[in-house]
């Protein structure tokens, strides 16, 4: 039977479940809105958020916890930009750091001098920065990064160890990433996740990435699921999306899968029986 409209079925191993969050108001956002032309302001070089920002990072966080997601998440990836790394530490992190002998923090204090107390890493997932996940590269300064060793003194226990270069040689100051290459960039980022061992993960980016990575899915659903999935990104709004394995790029096996015929036995069913009986004569 062909799949049509209405419900349809695939292995379970097969899936993933993913939490696609747009970071919080940035400062670039409240000026931005004003006027596009402030997204060239170099004052706004990898903003950090604002105290606005840091409210709808502690809403999201109680969402989280309240609905039971913060028990769920195996592994919070990250946009490396300073307004993506203090959004996925705000929501998904431990609580407040006070005791030195726990693990390294996740976020020091009052970084982008939010005032901002610093963030446990303790009963938290693993946080993990790629680049395949940022904004559009090039032009607008809001979206060039920090050198990674000042992300690693800021951001104790994220995993930087994917980036490839400390400075950001991504961004141009004269050339702007396509939207095609930014959609062709987020697809490389999907695939990726196919390599990750963990099946339920949270993913901290930008708006552009999100919505230009999205429209390339969706087109043989219904007009209203695909807008669902398209629609811009409010900040520090999360989506919660399953993805599907159809080209057999994974290579996971079931863990909920059982064989069955445990000790084995005649297990040949009545329906088959009748297939395989001779025709009488």
């Amino acid at each position: 039977m062909d799949c049509g409209p209405g419900p349809s079925l695939y292995p379970l191993h097969r899936c993933k479940t993913i939490h696609l969050v747009r970071h919080a108001q940035g400062l670039h956002n409240v000026e931005g809105e004003k006027n596009y032309k402030a997204y060239l302001n170099p004052e706004y070089l990898d903003a950090p958020l604002t105290q606005l920002g840091w409210q709808q990072v502690d809403n999201l966080r109680k969402h989280v916890h309240a609905s039971g997601l913060s028990k769920r998440v195996e592994l919070v990836v990250t946009s490396p930009l300073l307004r993506t790394l203090q959004t996925a530490v705000g929501v998904f992190g431990g609580e407040g750091y006070t005791d030195r002998t726990n693990p390294l923090p996740l976020m020091v204090a009052n970084v982008g001098s939010s005032g901002r107390a610093a963030i446990s890493s303790h009963n938290s997932p693993p946080f993990i920065a790629v680049e395949d996940c940022r904004e559009h590269f090039g032009v607008h300064p809001c979206d060039k990064r920090h050198d990674v060793s000042d992300y690693q003194f800021l951001f104790p226990a994220v995993d930087f160890s994917l980036i490839e270069t400390d400075e950001d040689v991504l961004w141009k100051a004269d050339v702007r990433e396509s939207t095609e290459e930014l959609a062709a960039r987020g697809l490389k980022f999907l695939n990726w996740l196919w390599t990750r061992k963990e099946k339920e993960i949270a993913i901290v980016t930008h708006s552009g990435f999100l919505v230009h990575t999205l429209r390339a899915f969706g087109n043989d659903c219904v007009p209203s699921v695909k807008k669902e999935m398209c629609t811009r990104f409010a900040n520090c709004e999360l989506r919660s999306m399953v993805i599907v394995d159809r080209s057999m790029i994974g290579s996971d096996v079931s863990t909920t899968n059982y064989p069955g015929k445990v000790p084995p036995g005649s297990d040949l069913p009545s329906d088959d029986a009748e297939e395989e009986a001779p025709n009488s004569i």
